[in-house]
């Protein structure tokens, strides 16, 4: 499975983009790689869910752009981070607003 696989999800903190990534294994757990670089296991993918929602994340794939305009996003500019492994992405779990201007 390649690092960039699993479903993004992301939220806004200040003028920062944070990211998260779940992936659902084989057995029905689920794991969170989240913005501090660290995997989060849980017992199912709802209680992953249910995780990241209560820390005000979104599902990016849910995302559309109204709900983007609301967090200061365009979807057109919004990209997951990408790499083959952890370390490559664990850089790319926070990206600054006022960078991407």
């Amino acid at each position: 499975m390649k690092a960039a696989e699993g479903q993004w999800w992301l939220a806004t903190v200040g003028r920062t983009l944070v990211w998260a990534r779940l992936r659902v294994r084989e057995a029905g757990t689920a794991e969170v790689f989240d913005s501090d670089g660290n995997t989060l296991v849980y017992d199912s993918e709802d209680t992953a869910r249910a995780a990241l929602m209560d820390a005000e994340f979104v599902a990016y794939d849910g995302l559309d752009e109204e709900d983007a305009n609301v967090r200061g996003l365009s979807l057109r500019e919004l990209q997951p981070p990408r790499g083959t492994s952890d370390d490559a992405l664990r850089p790319q779990m926070f990206q600054s607003l006022d960078a991407r201007r």
